[in-house]
């Protein structure tokens, strides 16, 4: 439920073939507002997105008859709406391929419901945040229209690349970034040669001018085996 006791009526897609899982979190999902539209298996969420549009989809990775890509895939054709999957410990480095096709976040079973609804919120709000404005993780504000950054009030001078790579990690707050994403993303067009190497120093040295200690980052976090995400909640 919306702080001021309204529902927020938005659209969530759940795919997942587990029907104790499934009624649990249908209901959890009510409770907060949302609309669920329950399937449990790809050929029936393909059909529903045929008819239906959503805010956002929770989509198990593993189904009877394929697999929760085949449907991240078929939303993403369709427009620019969220992903969180839902997957088994097992399933956890193959997350890495849904991350590359545009998933925004997954969380691994058994999860509890209010993490799970804290990741739908942070998605839904960086999907709906409107351009410009001034962003704050902690004591770090970023004002992106005026390519600024500073600490404590205080202006952070970053290399342009440094400033690349926060903005590509801000503009997917929430969403685990692969290497390889973070990669493309910051790879120089004059021609600076930039590899995984030279990523995990620009991490380092970004961490070093806004993380209050840099060896246990509260913004810029690690996820071991995938990538990096940055955390916070911007105002």
């Amino acid at each position: 439920m919306e702080p001021n006791g309204q529902k927020n009526e938005q659209k969530i897609l759940l795919v997942e073939d587990d029907g104790a899982i499934s009624l649990g979190l249908e209901y959890s999902l009510s409770q907060e507002g949302y609309r669920p539209v329950l399937c449990g298996a790809v050929s029936e969420a393909l059909n529903v997105l045929e008819q239906q549009t959503f805010d956002l989809a929770l989509l198990d990775l593993t189904l009877p008859d394929g697999s929760g890509y085949e449907i991240c895939r078929e939303i993403k054709r369709r427009g620019d709406t969220p992903v969180i999957f839902l997957t088994a410990r097992d399933d956890e480095v193959n997350v890495v391929m849904g991350l590359d096709m545009g998933a925004d976040d997954y969380i691994v079973k058994p999860f509890r419901v209010r993490e799970l609804l804290s990741r739908i919120r942070t998605v839904l709000r960086r999907a709906g945040r409107p351009a410009g404005g001034t962003l704050e993780y902690g004591d770090v504000q970023i004002s992106p229209a005026q390519g600024r950054v500073t600490r404590n009030g205080q202006d952070v001078f970053l290399t342009a690349l440094e400033y690349r790579l926060l903005m590509t990690l801000v503009n997917h707050e929430g969403r685990v970034l692969s290497r390889s994403q973070l990669l493309e993303s910051i790879w120089d067009v004059s021609g600076d040669f930039v590899n995984d190497n030279t990523l995990t120093v620009y991490i380092k040295r970004l961490r070093e001018k806004i993380e209050d200690n840099p060896q246990d980052p509260r913004i810029i976090k690690t996820v071991r085996g995938m990538g990096y995400r940055i955390d916070g909640r911007p105002r």
